[in-house]
């Protein structure tokens, strides 16, 4: 059998090969190649077992993965995979072997650095890849936060803070039916927004057999293209849905001479499964965790003596809503004051399966209607899809697996045992259509609408629809301009605020018009968006201190990896403009938060641009605490969208983790960037040789023709698949 590995100007592989399965080792053996320290960090990730090499900045994560038993999820869904669908399964597996065939030979300088030996895949590694990328895209842990919200606020607190926030993931995404372009044949553009990591966390790859042709972004670690791809003659591309689809479960939990048993709806105690594992820390003593399970589901958070820390009871109403069940036979005393236990319930946990029976029919795609049939299999998570194909088909649908259940569910944690919070099947996935020949999601409420609680402001969305509607016909070249327009609509409810103000310094006045005058634009170079989002910053951090939200200020001791979701601060921060416009805020007299945050900025206003502070700084597993990332244009609003904590920091870590440009009428005329490059080796030339490229917001165009490319190797072997 042959292979060829070739590379672009840009050190993006294009991979050839005499079938699927030398293809899928290949695919797998270059990424070990290019992505061999991150795919070993998310190797160990999966497992709970980052903290041997990382130390205890990386603990609070294994503890979770252990608690969730995220590796013993993977193996159960390779297993059910194996039997359901032998030839996926057969794939994946010649994916892990070119890993495995390609790893051991590294010699990636973050080993060296922390003294690990790259180990060795096992054949669920990917699946658990998959499941550890994406068990916090839905962010379960908002659940708590309402919970808080709720009792300590009212219902009400629910729609006030319900914005897309800072532990979530969205993207932009926009499709373009041919009698909107100028070729007559469909667009499909965005930009996944996601965490900035180094090495990246999409991969450009082109994958090419006799059975297909496929470029697009692969994530490191799983075999094929699932999220954003162009067979040539179709092509897709998602958004996050913002549904709901994971549940958290109050558990009553009481230990016994055989164990632990919790108590079901029926009102029977039934054993839950339980033992210990150790989680090494290095340069630390181990630390032992208490791995339980229930019928409903893993316990992520306390236990039979509640939460850790010594924090051993939770009161106040129980979360489910009304008053608390009376006291079982074992628990007495008052029912209000329950031991916490949590546990978590999501689909894969139950059903085994991932959706990656979807990954080798999307390869295989010629047509809108394959890709829809494809999709039919996909499981986690819950996406928008939009595609397109060269015959002028469309498709604008939900993809995954959201369960049937009580509304109550999605909201806040509800008691596992009281019936009613069982799940009964799967919800059916809605299909969506095109408005004058566009369909933009943004994470916007759309599609998805039944299946969530919390969406980004269509702010994003809007945006992206004026700018289309400007122009009759569209080509892929015009594109950029949308991925990096900066305008901040949400800027108006405080701009409306500081407009009504009487009697201001004569400086805060002066500042005050400068303001108004913005053309809000949240541009790098602008020294008015550095101001208006100093301004930003000092009214969230005084609404943040007021009393009103007091109660809020210092979340239940939860464990470490869930706390972004309860911080006070960012809620506050992103939710500001609704906040600014509720009719009462909890007696809050904004006016008041607004003029002190004016004068404050007015007396020491910012001396430099907003690119200046807002500098983007890519997560790394090992972290360099020295440095300075580029300036960058855009806000969490904007369709620029790079995330900051208004309030906390300026600093960007969150933002486009790509951008393309899919074109229906000629793929070559298609087009693709991320944030640094290619390679995830520190020194490659190829390592953060699109960076350039992606802050100014030029893209790369796509190459398909392997007689461009420099050839960088061919085997020639048998198969021993």
């Amino acid at each position: 059998m042959t292979t060829e590995i070739h590379r672009d100007a840009w050190g993006i592989p294009h991979l050839r090969a005499d079938g699927a399965l030398e293809l899928a080792r290949a695919q797998g053996a270059v990424t070990a190649r290019d992505r061999a320290w991150q795919l070993e960090v998310e190797r160990h990730r999966v497992q709970g077992t980052s903290a041997a090499f990382l130390g205890t900045e990386a603990l609070p994560w294994d503890l979770l993965a252990r608690r969730a038993r995220l590796d013993d999820t993977a193996r159960r869904c390779w297993a059910a995979l194996a039997e359901r669908d032998p030839e996926t399964a057969d794939w994946i597996r010649a994916y892990v072997d070119g890993i495995n065939a390609e790893l051991p030979g590294s010699a990636a300088p973050e080993f060296e650095r922390v003294g690990l030996t790259p180990g060795r895949w096992e054949l669920w590694t990917p699946l658990g890849v998959w499941l550890a990328t994406h068990i916090l895209f839905a962010g379960f842990p908002a659940k708590l936060w309402r919970e808080q919200a709720i009792r300590h606020l009212g219902e009400e607190a629910v729609g006030l803070f319900a914005t897309d926030g800072p532990g979530t993931s969205g993207s932009n995404g926009w499709l373009v039916s041919g009698g909107r372009t100028i070729t007559g044949h469909a667009l499909i553009a965005g930009d996944p927004h996601r965490f900035i990591e180094d090495p990246g966390v999409y991969q450009q790859i082109h994958l090419s057999c006799p059975e297909f042709d496929v470029v697009g972004l692969a994530v490191p670690g799983v075999p094929g293209i699932a999220h954003f791809g162009h067979t040539g003659t179709v092509a897709w591309a998602i958004t996050n849905a913002m549904a709901d689809y994971q549940d958290l479960y109050r558990e009553r939990l009481r230990r016994t001479g055989a164990g632990v048993e919790a108590l079901d709806p029926d009102g029977s105690w039934r054993r839950a499964s339980r033992h210990t594992e150790t989680v090494e820390v290095a340069g630390e003593p181990p630390v032992e965790v208490e791995v339980i399970e229930t019928e409903r589901g893993p316990v992520i958070v306390g236990g039979p003596e509640g939460l850790d820390g010594g924090v051993a009871e939770v009161d106040g109403a129980l979360p489910g809503g009304g008053t608390p069940a009376a006291s079982p036979a074992g628990q007495a005393g008052n029912p209000a004051a329950v031991p916490l236990a949590l546990a978590l319930r999501h689909p894969p946990r139950v059903s085994s399966d991932l959706g990656f029976s979807a990954l080798l029919p999307l390869l295989r795609a010629r047509r809108v209607a394959d890709v829809d049939r494809a999709l039919d299999l996909w499981a986690e998570p819950v996406n928008v899809v939009q595609a397109a194909d060269t015959e002028g088909g469309l498709l604008h649908r939900v993809a995954g697996r959201v369960p049937v259940r009580a509304g109550v569910n999605r909201v806040r944690p509800v008691p596992a045992w009281e019936p009613g919070y069982e799940w009964r099947g799967w919800e059916e996935m809605p299909h969506a259509g095109l408005a004058d020949g566009v369909a933009v999601m943004a994470n916007q409420r759309g599609p998805a609408t039944p299946f969530g609680v919390e969406f980004a402001p269509p702010h994003r969305a809007d945006r992206i629809a004026a700018l289309l509607a400007e122009k009759d016909h569209w080509s892929a070249g015009d594109m950029p301009a949308i991925h990096t327009d900066t305008h901040l609509a949400s800027a108006a409810p405080l701009l409306d605020h500081l407009a009504a103000l009487p009697g201001l310094s004569p400086e805060a006045t002066v500042l005050r018009d400068r303001l108004l005058r913005w053309d809000r634009r949240m541009d790098a170079a602008s020294t008015d968006a550095a101001a208006y989002a100093a301004v930003r910053g000092a009214v969230v951090r005084r609404l943040a201190a007021h009393p009103a939200f007091a109660a809020l200020a210092v979340p239940p001791a939860y464990p470490e990896v869930l706390l972004p979701w309860l911080a006070l601060l960012p809620r506050i921060a992103f939710a500001l403009e609704h906040l600014l416009r509720a009719e009462e805020l909890y007696g809050i007299d904004r006016p008041d938060v607004v003029r002190a945050a004016l004068e404050e900025v007015a007396a020491e206003p910012p001396a430099g641009t907003w690119g200046d502070t807002h500098r983007l700084v890519p997560w790394r597993a090992l972290p360099q605490p020295s440095y300075q990332g580029p300036g960058l244009s855009g806000d969490h609003d904007c369709v620029l969208c790079t995330s900051s904590v208004p309030g906390l920091t300026d600093l960007s870590a969150r933002g486009p983790a790509a951008r393309y440009v899919w074109d229906l009428a000629r793929r070559e005329d298609s087009l693709w960037v991320v944030p640094l490059g290619a390679s995830g080796v520190p020194g490659s030339p190829h390592h953060t040789d699109q960076l350039p490229l992606w802050l100014k917001g030029d893209l790369v165009p796509v190459v398909t023709d392997f007689d461009r490319l420099g050839k960088e190797s061919k085997e020639s072997k048998e198969s021993d698949v």
